[in-house]
């Protein structure tokens, strides 16, 4: 008999709950098997499953990938070997299904009919679970999407059965006892994204659990506790939740506030007997949920029993060795507030982060929250990836949910909501299109950009006009790093790590930022200096922290400082409070600890570069000094064009006559030329279809340059000074320039 032994490896989010074991094409040939065979897989217990063909990246791999259901049901674990042959399935005369010990669960009328047909086809053994999806109209309600597991009481013949359209089902309210297989639940396949994460999580708390032998020959202790930190809703407790159930341990959970009592030594009984218990089922796992409420910093708090709590759970930690295997595994999102003595080795050995997934975690995360809905042909989930940079597993959730419910409101109109049903037809035509999708991006934002969000700016390169070079320097330090980073590497150099724009203004500075927040697919973080700016000691310095950590935490992003000049002036020249030279060297500290942060570039614009202070100008922080100047005629042209794109122009209208007349206009002055000369086209004639020449001509009188002699000498000036290598401007005295 034919057989192959192979790894186990979770399921594809889509396979979840379908019966399916994904193999790759050698070993179909070896066992002679086509897709659409049955397969009996032996681990602990025996199993069936039905096979298909594994995607490219797991050929040769010797994997076989099956959902949590099937892994209950051979019992084993990911990562452990089961047997794989080929199977004789037998058509199955009858069916009989029951739900587990803790389920009680009424049946409707048609119930029967309806599991059967989910399971149409499907292999089954006796004492296997089989989840039933349940959907909208399901005689018993989990939420939707959610798998309910059935357990197959019995089966006629013994042995591999097919269900088929001929297979009797029958379905037992009274659920069953004597079966420790419970399903249901959270597995691995509901965890999207978080690859590493599960492996160090599993590695941690499965290990010691199933093979403490492992640990007593290389003479070591097995870990005690697992600390996962991150953002808000990234999936730290669901985590928790699928590792309990996966390992078959007993899961004891304490949520933080719930232990604390007003009597005295209430709070540390209960953590106590919590202790206790676990100990007494071992193996299990404590979870403990925001733990940063019940074991903050001993020192910052006032209260009494915080304290005490501290202490008895360092103790219970510490006291672990003598309790067997009970391992603690805890959650928080502000892991900076919790007690240091619980951080250290011994207590949480492990501290992993749970952070903002990438693109191909979102991916995953979006397969799985979309596994029951109807999706239309046209959704694509990589491309919807790529549009949610900075979302956490909870907002991708919330997307979907949205794109849902703008999905249900199309279909509103025909319902009746006075009738008790729904027609079935219309259930059956409702679909979430691609639209759904779109909409429901612009109503979700990523939450851990709530405070600081901006909407992106919809400007491309297309929309700047003129500003060749400075366009070509720019996307060199801002775009490069950001979409290929192995450029740099290759020749071992770092990106630059900030860029200023610097011209006199109008000149399509903060234009320019905008069209590289929304080239790159960054996220952007705009900070208008003067926001900042806070009266109270220490808080401005606090706003710029808060922003560059944002920034990390959701990056790649680009932080856009406009007039820069207002929030870092030379730190010599004030008189007064200080702050802005706290904010100077705040922000100094931050560029400078640039390097480790990831994909997170800094742009500033100002049109007073003297005024900044010189710290700020040299390499490192703000390295790449852009100057932005006028635009020369064949930009002015561009410019007019793009201004007057949807303007109806007379044939006699030449821009390129318009951009030689037009010398020391800068992008601000043309675009106020464009609307000029159309409005004055409407106040000669209320019904006009075109604006002619002339009007432009009118309008160029109302309209004069920003560029004057004297702003052009001291920006040439400037840009001699910082070219020339000396550290930065002659500072100006006096205001030589009048600035408009």
């Amino acid at each position: 008999m034919n057989e192959v032994q192979l790894e186990v490896a979770k399921a594809y989010p889509n396979d979840s709950g379908r019966g399916i074991a994904r193999l790759d094409p050698d070993t179909l040939l070896h066992l002679k098997l086509s897709p659409g065979d049955i397969i009996e897989i032996e681990g602990g217990d025996t199993t069936a499953a039905k096979v298909w063909r594994a995607d490219r990246q797991d050929w040769n791999t010797d994997t076989v990938r099956i959902d949590g259901f099937t892994r209950q049901n051979a019992d084993v674990g990911i990562g452990e070997r089961v047997e794989i042959r080929k199977a004789e399935a037998e058509k199955a005369d009858k069916l009989v299904l029951a739900p587990p010990e803790e389920a009680s669960v009424q049946f409707g009328s048609d119930a029967a009919g309806m599991v059967k047909r989910q399971i149409l086809k499907r292999p089954v053994v006796e004492r296997d679970i089989v989840p039933v999806m349940s959907s909208t109209n399901h005689p018993f309600m989990r939420s939707p999407g959610q798998a309910i597991p059935l357990i197959a009481v019995e089966t006629d013949p013994q042995g591999v059965c097919l269900i088929t359209e001929d297979t009797e089902v029958e379905l037992r309210e009274e659920p069953i006892s004597g079966f420790e297989k419970t399903g249901g639940g959270i597995t691995y396949e509901d965890i999207g994204g978080l690859q590493n994460e599960i492996q160090r999580v599993r590695e941690m708390v499965e290990l010691p659990m199933k093979h403490p032998q492992i640990f007593q020959k290389l003479g070591i202790e097995p870990p005690q506790g697992v600390l996962l930190h991150g953002p808000p809703g990234t999936g730290k407790t669901l985590l928790a939740k699928a590792v309990a159930n996966e390992t078959s341990a007993s899961f004891f959970s304490i949520a933080g506030p719930e232990i604390i009592s007003k009597y005295y030594g209430e709070s540390e009984q209960q953590l106590r007997e919590i202790f206790e218990d676990a100990a007494e089922e071992s193996p299990s796992i404590i979870f403990i949920d925001e733990l940063d409420s019940i074991a903050p910093k001993r020192e910052d708090v006032t209260g009494e029993v915080e304290r005490r709590v501290v202490a008895q759970l360092l103790t219970m930690m510490d006291g672990l060795e003598a309790r067997g295997q009970v391992i603690v595994i805890a959650a928080t999102n502000r892991v900076d507030s919790v007690d240091p003595a619980l951080r250290r080795p011994g207590r949480f050995d492990r501290e992993i982060e749970i952070g903002v997934p990438d693109e191909e975690g979102r991916t995953e995360i979006l397969q799985i929250h979309t596994r029951g809905m109807p999706l239309s042909d046209d959704v694509n989930l990589p491309s919807l990836s790529n549009d949610t940079h900075g979302f956490v597993g909870a907002d991708i959730e919330s997307l979907t949910k949205e794109a849902a419910m703008k999905a249900l409101r199309r279909y509103l109109p025909e319902i009746d909501l006075d009738e008790e049903s729904i027609p079935p037809s219309l259930i059956d035509r409702m679909i979430v299109k691609r639209k759904d999708f779109k909409g429901a991006l612009n109503e979700v934002e990523p939450s851990a950009m709530r405070e600081v969000l901006v909407e992106l700016p919809k400007i491309s390169w297309d929309d700047v006009g003129g500003l060749e070079d400075p366009k070509s320097q720019v996307k060199e330090s801002v775009e490069w790093p950001l979409t290929s980073p192995e450029k740099f590497d290759r020749m071992g150099i770092d990106p630059p790590s900030g860029v200023l724009l610097y011209g006199p203004p109008g000149t399509g500075k903060t234009l320019m930022a905008k069209a590289v927040a929304n080239e790159t697919n960054a996220n952007f973080i705009s900070v208008r200096g003067p926001q900042l700016l806070s009266k109270w000691v220490g808080e401005s310095e606090k706003a710029i922290r808060q922003t560059f950590r944002k920034a990390r935490q959701v990056s790649p992003t680009v932080i856009f400082f406009d007039e820069l000049d207002s929030l870092a002036p030379g730190r010599s020249q004030e008189v007064g409070s200080n702050v802005s030279e706290r904010v100077v060297n705040q922000l100094l500290t931050e560029l400078d600890g640039l390097e480790e942060k990831g994909d997170v570039m800094v742009i500033g614009a100002t049109n007073r570069p003297d005024m900044i202070d010189p710290a700020l100008i040299r390499s490192g922080r703000f390295d790449r000094l852009v100057m932005i100047g006028q635009p020369d005629e064949e930009g002015r042209e561009q410019i007019l064009k793009i201004h007057t794109e949807d303007t109806p122009l007379a044939p006699d209208v030449s821009l390129r006559e318009l951009a030689e007349m037009t010398d020391g206009y800068v992008g601000s002055d043309l675009e106020s030329i464009a609307r000029e000369a159309a409005i004055e086209a409407l106040r000669e004639d209320d019904d006009a279809e075109e604006v002619e020449m002339r009007h432009f001509r009118a309008a160029m009188e109302g309209v004069r340059a920003t560029i004057t002699e004297d702003l052009l000498d001291y920006y040439t000036q400037i840009e001699q000074d910082f070219k020339g290598g000396s550290s930065g401007p002659q500072r100006q005295t006096g205001g030589r320039i009048g600035f408009q």
